[in-house]
């Protein structure tokens, strides 16, 4: 039994316990108590052995009984007084005694050394701060010291040996692993206590974090009593700590087969400081102290060496040779340790004039300050584990503090509330503040109230929430609904693309809380915009779109009668719902259908939510919220997403403050960050916008819930937008059906260990002692029940046929076309009308109120001329031009109750300085809109000139359009052709979206397109591209020759009761045309008409030429033929080209019988314009007899020439071409 030690009264118990009910020990006990029968205890060394007699053990074991003990062989050596009793020592006391008289058999010898650990203190303490902040227990002195000791073998392996005797002669021997014995007391069921030495195995071969585990399951194994016997073999030195009962020195017992055993005292003040304040000691810079004793076996250890042994573990208990700095980093710490300086106080020298104390306090301001703009590089942001980062401005060193300043007090400047704190709590604030589980960007923002609002509820709170028990059950309750619905759609729908949230899963409690707080804040509506990335999850989980639906989807039968349609993908879809408190609150919710063009849906979200606030009269900003959830690669890459928060403070464009919450999963498709931008972070294209940026880790619900309140109630207040960066990953691929390891090997590897958050967060709860573990699987099983009912209840719906589900076919004209609008605004749609004319008297009028200015207000004198002309063309005296046609059509609008709205680049004057919508007073510079001043009652006009973008800005006028019908929508580009900069609004939204999501809107276009000789950028608006996209009536699109028939267009867009988007070729030369006029009576009377017949007075039975054109070329070709005088040729103009005027050119055709020749003549090239599209169309109505020719520039790449020359040439060669005109005639 020698070998066991000081731990051979525990193997007597566990032996004890064997003979009574082998099976009451462990598997690894009973095996080796079979080896040895009942010979233990009573002399044999081994199994198996001879004279081992049952006589001897019964008497063992009746001993361990109670019978009568054997009298001892020894007689005490010292006289018993009268009165003593005795009592015998068994069991356990017996072996004890035992072991210490065997222990005087070795001849040790005792080194002691006296160290300060005011560094291992701090640095302990900043060790501890870490791990409950990742949930794992603390780290005592002894983890430390027992650390210390290993690696201080590394210089002294001397002392991990043992000495023994080979053959009668003295031998040491030099132990190959180190086996570290830790003394623990342990308290039995009977009160008594028992003190074991169990051992960690090879503890060289570990890390200080794998060290930490192994050390804290051995103590726990002690404690349970499940220790096994390896545990106790092979120690080859021990630590052993009676500081914890207030031992200052110990001189323990060697055990045979160790070379030391290190014990450790008390740690305290030395006693001559004992009566002295902590105030005052840490003025005087005085450190606690420790005893540390080496007791060696003095045959195989000298004294120098164990001396040296102890001076070795001191040096590296003060943080010499990066001792604390390893320990970091294999916890992964974001902090630098700190080390031992010598103190210099200067306020121990206390002067009016000390220039050190102020220099101090200063540097103290200077480091919070750094830990307000640069803490979060320090912050534990990824769940996948941190990778430590140093920043020298957050080092206290760099600014010349030390261990010795910690406890002393200095100036905050109001940190955490507190004008005066010490050292260490300004640290603890800072660091729990800026470098926890979130990292915030503030600094940037140059208004001081933001940042000083954000400053005081960050640090006051340490930015955290208390939350109560109800409020973490109601998250692992939404992180339960989250995962669970993944796992199910994982297992039942394997294969099928969803773009799962695994990984993500915290964005469910997150957007829970955030809506929780927006009702009690009285947010009435939240306009949401996101990829396809959990879309899912949200639509289930936060819309509340059933299971049901979401799960015919995946059976591939889709509701003809939802709102947004069905021709989309399931993870493309919008829905609308309604969000209800946990205090009994509803906000309504609105979800925006999108497309794979990632972020192309944040501007219209936008535009959405402008709308919704102007119907509310919401001018605060307080009851329409619009959300953006983005994908971190791209938030970075994707242009729009820098357009659209150009956006947000834009007097035509704002809407009070965005949330915008990034779904970061460290990673794009296949492309890693690093290759997917310049940036240290995914958000930093926000900082641009001076708003706060919070990064917080994926992992910590709470702190997610935490961040976006807060990030609520800053958007509330300043009325701005807000970025919350959740870093999280994804545990697929991009789809269920890629695979990620392809190109990210290690990073899957490392995800695919990795536990889930609602793993983490029940372990949590669990550990807290705030959740039982049945009730963490009762709301698992709960979650799995509910979806595999609805997925009963799908697959039960048979449909009459026996061959879909009931109600479930796809059936396009089934589908609505209402985009989800409110019923009273349906109500405003008025039908289709014949007559868009208006009463001469309101024209009148309208036109007076144009040309007129309020008194004292300064034309611009070249303006003048302006006015005047409008003045005369209301009383008949001059005629009605395209801009006044323009302003005339939406004062009439105005005037009837209709909302105009116009935004582009330089819309407010016009690119061609036609319009001036927007007076400007000469003298003050104070603005005059006309247009709003024509009616008490009138609607209100709005004019806005956009930032230069076209992609957002159009972006938003969809979406405006799309949620308020009853506004004339109209986004001017500033030439045709910068359309190409939105071409994904155009194609994903506006041309489709109807088809894809039922999803309607009146969207007008302005294009100015004409060749001019301006070059190839400033020519052509790209007709054949809208032509290309037209296909079941889904846009119009026309190319106005007067003022007249604009007019009337413009009323019909929004009286003839079809919700179509309007794409016009607007003209630019033609502003200022003589030509192109109207009288007011054109505009009292009529409508639109798609095709125009000649209105010259030629005889149709000499046409036998018939020109058919759109457009400006109308004007040179009429003008070409005045001046040949001929009478056989009629030209017609297409003033709609989609949806094709098929009936009305038809007639027209008609009245022409003789007429053989049908030309069709554009100035675009032969690939561009409307050749393409008319050609066919065209042919089709013409008899055999008839062919279709082709007049205009042959095929090119580009557009236009970059020469006036040539153009003119190009033009001129057409007009002639046109008429018959050889060359040269």
């Amino acid at each position: 039994m020698a070998d066991f030690g000081f731990n051979a009264d525990f193997v007597q118990d566990l032996y004890a316990q064997y003979l009574k009910d082998p099976s009451a020990v462990s598997e690894s006990w009973r095996r080796f108590f079979d080896g040895y029968g009942r010979s233990l205890f009573t002399g044999r060394d081994g199994p198996d052995g001879e004279g081992a007699g049952t006589q001897e053990a019964e008497e063992e074991q009746k001993k361990e009984e109670g019978a009568e003990p054997i009298p001892a062989s020894q007689p005490s050596s010292l006289p018993l007084p009268r009165s003593a009793h005795l009592q015998a020592l068994h069991g356990v006391g017996a072996k004890i005694a035992e072991n210490m008289e065997a222990s005087l058999t070795l001849p040790t010898a005792t080194s002691a050394r006296i160290i300060p650990v005011k560094v291992l203190e701090e640095n302990r303490r900043i060790l501890n701060q870490h791990l409950s902040l990742i949930g794992q227990g603390k780290a005592s002195y002894t983890h430390i010291i027992a650390w210390a000791m290993i690696k201080a073998l590394a210089d002294h392996p001397v002392m991990n040996s043992s000495f023994t005797r080979v053959d009668g002669k003295p031998h040491r021997v030099q132990k190959p692993d180190v086996n570290l014995g830790l003394a623990v007391d342990i308290e039995q069921k009977d009160g008594s206590r028992i003190l074991l030495v169990p051992n960690i195995k090879r503890v060289q071969t570990l890390n200080f974090f794998e060290f930490l585990k192994a050390y804290n399951d051995l103590i726990q194994r002690a404690r349970t009593g499940k220790l096994k016997l390896e545990d106790f073999q092979d120690t080859t030195l021990t630590l052993t700590n009676p500081g914890t009962i207030g031992t200052v020195a110990s001189i323990p017992r060697l055990m045979p087969g160790q070379g030391v055993i290190i014990a450790t005292g008390v740690i305290g003040y030395p006693a001559e400081y004992q009566g002295m304040s902590e105030e005052t000691l840490s003025q005087l810079g005085v450190s606690k102290v420790m005893t540390l004793t080496s007791t060696y076996d003095h045959r195989i250890i000298q004294g120098a060496e164990s001396g040296a042994y102890l001076a070795r573990i001191h040096e590296l208990l003060q943080g010499e040779d990066g001792f604390y700095e390893q320990v970091f980093a294999d916890l992964n710490l974001p902090h630098e340790p700190v080390h031992w300086a010598r103190d210099e106080n200067p306020a121990l020298f206390d002067s009016p004039h000390n220039y050190e104390v102020i220099e101090k306090e200063a540097k103290v301001l200077q480091l919070i300050n750094a830990y307000r703009v640069r803490g979060h590089l320090l912050a534990n942001l990824n769940p996948l584990g941190y990778e430590p980062h140093y920043h020298p401005e957050l080092d206290p060193a760099q600014y010349g503090l030390t261990i010795w300043d910690l406890d002393r007090k200095f100036i905050t400047g109001g940190l955490g509330g507190q004008a005066v704190a010490t050292l260490r709590d300004i640290l603890d604030i800072l660091r729990e503040t800026y470098s926890g589980k979130i990292g915030v960007e503030y600094r940037n923002i140059q208004d001081p109230e933001q940042k000083q609002w954000l400053q005081e509820r960050m640090e006051q709170s340490r930015n955290k929430s208390q939350l109560s028990s109800r409020m973490k059950r109601h998250i692992l309750l939404k992180l339960n609904a989250a995962e669970a619905f993944e796992k199910f759609l994982h297992t039942r729908y394997v294969g099928y693309k969803r773009f799962s949230l695994e990984g993500a899963e915290t964005l469910i409690p997150m957007l829970d809380a955030l809506l929780d707080e927006a009702a009690e804040q009285n947010v009435q509506e939240v306009v949401m915009g996101m990829a396809h990335r959990g879309r899912l999850n949200v639509l289930a989980n936060i819309i509340g779109k059933s299971y049901e639906k979401i799960f015919s989807e995946f059976e591939g039968y889709l509701d003809p009668h939802t709102p947004q349609g069905s021709g989309d993908v399931k993870y493309h879809l919008g829905a609308s719902g309604y969000h209800e408190s946990l205090t009994g609150k509803k906000i309504s919710l609105s979800l925006a259908s999108n497309p794979s063009h990632l972020e192309a849906v944040n501007p219209v979200v936008e535009g959405m939510a402008r709308a919704k606030q102007e119907r509310m009269g919401d001018i605060r900003w307080e009851k329409v919220l619009p959300l953006l959830i983005h994908g971190d690669a791209a938030f970075a890459g994707q242009g729009i997403v820098a357009e659209t928060l150009n956006l947000s403070q834009l007097r035509g464009y704002r809407t009070g403050g965005t949330i915008h919450i990034v779904i970061n999963n460290q990673i794009g498709f296949t492309t890693s960050p690093t290759e997917a931008r310049s940036t240290p972070y995914a958000t930093d294209i926000a900082k641009m916008l001076q708003v706060p940026i919070f990064h917080v880790n994926g992992d910590d619900p709470e702190a997610a819930v935490h961040v976006v309140k807060l990030a609520l109630d800053y958007r509330q207040k300043f009325k701005k937008d807000v970025v919350i960066d959740l870093i999280c990953y994804r545990r697929h691929g991009h789809s269920e059906v890629d695979e990620p390891s392809y190109t990210h090997p290690l990073l899957y590897k490392k995800i695919e260990q990795h536990p889930s958050v609602r793993q983490i967060y029940t372990e949590m709860l669990l550990r807290n002692k705030e959740l039982q573990p049945e009730e963490a699987e009762e709301m698992a099983a709960d979650f799995r029940e509910r979806f595999e009912q609805a997925l009963e209840v799908v697959k039960s719906l048979q449909s009459p046929d026996g061959n879909g589900r009931a109600g479930m076919t796809r059936d396009r004209e089934a589908r609505t076309k209402n985009p989800l609008i409110d019923p009273a605004t349906k109500s405003q749609l008025k039908g289709p009308v014949s007559n868009t004319g208006v009463e001469r008297e309101r024209l009148v009028k309208i036109t007076e109120q144009l040309s007129s200015t309020p008194p004292g207000f300064t034309v611009h004198p070249k303006l003048r001329p302006l006015l005047e002309r409008r003045k005369a063309a209301g009383t008949g005296k001059a005629p009605v031009d395209w801009s006044l046609a323009e302003a005339l059509a939406f004062g009439t609008l105005l005037c009837e109750g209709v909302h105009v709205r116009l935004s582009g680049e330089d819309s407010a004057r016009g690119t061609f300085s036609q319009r001036h919508a927007i007076l400007f007073d000469y003298a003050t510079g104070k603005e005059y809109v006309p247009l709003n001043h024509l009616d008490p009652t009138q609607a209100k006009f709005d004019v806005f000139d956009s930032l230069l973008s076209e992609a957002a800005v159009l972006g938003f006028e969809y979406g405006y359009s799309v949620e308020d019908p009853s506004t004339l929508v109209l986004w001017e580009a500033q030439f045709g052709d910068f359309a190409n900069g939105a071409q994904v609004i155009i194609d994903q939204f506006i041309v489709s979206s109807e088809e894809k999501w039922g999803q309607s809107a009146d969207l007008v276009l302005l294009l100015p397109h004409g060749y001019e000789g301006q070059g190839p950028e400033h020519s052509n608006a790209r007709l054949e591209r809208f032509l290309q996209l037209c296909a079941e009536d889904n846009i119009q699109v026309c190319n106005c020759t007067t003022p007249a028939q604009y007019f009337h267009l413009l009323r019909r867009q929004v009286y003839d009761g079809v919700r179509k988007p309007l794409v016009l070729m607007t003209p630019k030369s033609l502003l200022r045309h003589p030509r192109v006029i109207a009288t007011l009576d054109e505009l009292t009377t009529g409508h639109f008409q798609e095709v125009l017949d000649e209105t010259e007075p030629i005889s149709k039975e000499q046409v036998d030429r018939i020109i058919l054109c759109s457009g400006k070329i109308y004007y040179e070709l009429w003008q070409g033929r005045e001046s040949l005088k001929t009478k056989n040729m009629a030209l017609l103009r297409v003033e709609q080209l989609y949806p094709f005027p098929e009936a009305q050119i038809r007639g027209l055709l008609q009245k022409y019988p003789k007429a053989h020749e049908i030309l069709w003549v554009q100035e675009e090239p032969q690939n561009m314009g409307a050749w393409g599209f008319i050609s066919p169309r065209l042919s089709r109505l013409l008899p055999t007899d008839r062919q279709l020719r082709y007049v205009g520039r042959p095929e090119s790449a580009s557009p236009a020439t970059g020469s006036l020359k040539i153009h003119q040439e190009e033009q001129k060669a057409i007009i002639e071409a046109a008429l018959g005109i050889s060359q040269g005639q």
